[in-house]
């Protein structure tokens, strides 16, 4: 069962425009499945053979020789010595476009080669897991609290037979072994497992890294690497405040969201819709499941807001997008019946920002359907199931 991405007209923009395009992400998010669908006339080769991987890294003439352009080259992260050669082909057919389709599941390694090699002739994608309305386009009767516990993963929602716990501790698993084995040497592997997870637990928190250092039991710079993996490798991101100098009283430091409220979910031990709902952690739950529907939209649109949060000594606003000097603010809530008094905090920072500058303010919730939340009209309810829901941040 194929599901439709909508980062699929950006991709093909970048493909007729671009000589280069690489499409990185997350394990199993579904690059190279989008690839192959939305390019069937090129040719593909998958770097996980390690006869592939071998020639393209030992001998990358003869490689590009058997498998020329245009072409998917896929996990290309294994060969990176690939990617001098292919700046020679690109640069003897500049015009060429969407001659080289590279994918890659690990970051760390990935970026530095394109940027040392490919600059100014490659676009870069990051393609996320599953928008809920992704997900809810295939399966209609699917709820957002559903949703919460599943996650974005494509195969969860391609097979919906496949047992949630077991593809987490799968993925998981995978993750330790293949990505952070390789790149930062961890010598013990329960101990990353066990920082994953309190990360997890403070997912939508301020981050605080001595304290999450202290209760793994490592040391401070450890936790500082493991953090700058996780976020490169697309399973962690931080969310930087916003403000201003003439604003003193602003929080300087970022908030830590878990990219796919799934993952977030089965980290926390939360695997059923019902645990979900008595789980005290479901408002940080909720509040991860919106940061990244909204990054979701972002990225897959090319929305070009400037994405943060507002805190200061007295006010938070869990959501804030600028861009050319106007501001959308939101709070995400774990109800389905928000009120006036919930937009408060809003209307008071929307006061501290300059005048009119202030074009939305949204309660994102669990409603089922959109309604203001006073007579004034300045502040609403939003349900996430549809596009059309964050359309306004965008």
């Amino acid at each position: 069962m194929w599901i439709d991405r909508q980062i699929e007209p950006l991709l093909l923009q970048r493909a007729a425009t671009r000589p280069v395009v690489v499409l990185t992400g997350a394990r199993q998010t579904g690059k190279t499945s989008l690839m192959r669908r939305l390019f069937p006339d090129h040719g593909f080769v998958t770097l996980d053979l390690p006869s592939e991987a071998e020639q393209a890294e030992r001998d990358p003439g003869t490689f590009l020789a058997r498998h020329p352009a245009p072409v998917v080259i896929d996990e290309v992260q294994y060969a990176p010595g690939l990617f001098r050669h292919l700046k020679a082909a690109v640069d003897r057919e500049r015009d060429r476009y969407g001659a080289f389709l590279l994918t890659g599941s690990q970051p760390l390694g990935l970026m530095k080669s394109v940027s040392d090699s490919l600059a100014g002739r490659a676009a870069v994608i990051a393609l996320e897991p599953l928008s809920f309305a992704e997900a809810k386009i295939a399966h209609p009767r699917l709820t957002a609290d559903e949703f919460v516990v599943r996650g974005g993963f494509p195969e969860l929602y391609e097979n919906p037979e496949i047992e949630v716990e077991g593809f987490y501790r799968s993925y998981v698993a995978t993750y330790l072994e293949r990505d952070l084995r390789q790149f930062l040497q961890v010598a013990n592997l329960r101990d990353f497992e066990r920082f994953l997870r309190a990360a997890a637990l403070r997912s939508a928190q301020l981050l605080n890294r001595t304290d999450l250092a202290r209760d793994t039991g490592i040391a401070g710079s450890t936790a500082g690497a493991w953090l700058s993996a996780l976020e490169a490798s697309h399973q962690l991101m931080l969310l930087e405040p916003w403000f201003a100098n003439r604003t003193k009283t602003l929080v300087k430091r970022p908030k830590l969201y878990v990219r796919d409220p799934g993952l977030a979910a089965f980290l926390c031990g939360v695997q059923t819709v019902e645990s979900l709902r008595a789980s005290p952690l479901a408002g940080a739950l909720w509040e991860t499941f919106v940061c990244a529907e909204i990054r979701r939209a972002q990225s897959n649109r090319r929305g070009g807001w400037d994405f943060h949060f507002w805190g200061d000594r007295t006010r938070e606003a869990d959501f804030l997008l600028h861009r050319a000097g106007t501001f959308h603010l939101a709070d995400a809530k774990w109800t389905e019946h928000p009120t006036a008094r919930d937009a408060g905090p809003l209307r008071e920072i929307a006061r501290v920002l300059p005048p009119e500058a202030v074009r939305s303010l949204s309660i994102f919730c669990r409603t089922p359907n959109p309604y203001p939340l006073d007579d004034a009209g300045d502040a609403h309810a939003v349900p996430l199931d549809t596009p059309a829901a964050l359309a306004d941040w965008m």
